[in-house]
């Protein structure tokens, strides 16, 4: 009778296949990222649907005037989209400044949503 009927070598090797999962380059970075964009967007379209504030983008401001808020969303996830292809493309040659670009990029979003969470609480 083999050893695998037991049961145990599947086991064995089944045990591993969480651990053996390749990280994507800058996962972390473009994660972090990808949440503070999610979160402009829901404070934006928040303070929007109040009604008392615009949006200050110029240019999200045109995609929202001629979209909708659709527009909008297209807009800045397409801007999120190039931002992380951009900071994987730096990575292959210069990782910690895709590193920092990414970082940087986080923490300029980061403000933005808070001052737009500061908003929210002012207008209402």
């Amino acid at each position: 009778m083999s050893g695998n009927v037991s049961g145990v070598g599947l086991k064995a090797r089944g045990a591993n296949m969480g651990n053996n999962r390749r990280r994507l380059p800058l996962e972390t970075e473009t994660s972090w990222f990808i949440l503070a964009n999610v979160l402009d967007v829901i404070v934006t379209w928040r303070l929007l649907v109040q009604g008392q504030v615009m949006e200050s983008n110029p240019i999200a401001r045109y995609f929202l005037n001629h979209w909708g808020v659709a527009g909008m969303n297209y807009f800045k996830f397409a801007v999120v989209a190039l931002v992380a292809v951009i900071a994987q493309v730096v990575y292959t040659q210069r990782p910690n400044l895709a590193r920092w670009l990414l970082n940087g990029a986080t923490c300029v979003v980061s403000a933005v949503v808070l001052y737009s969470v500061l908003l929210f609480f002012r207008v209402r």
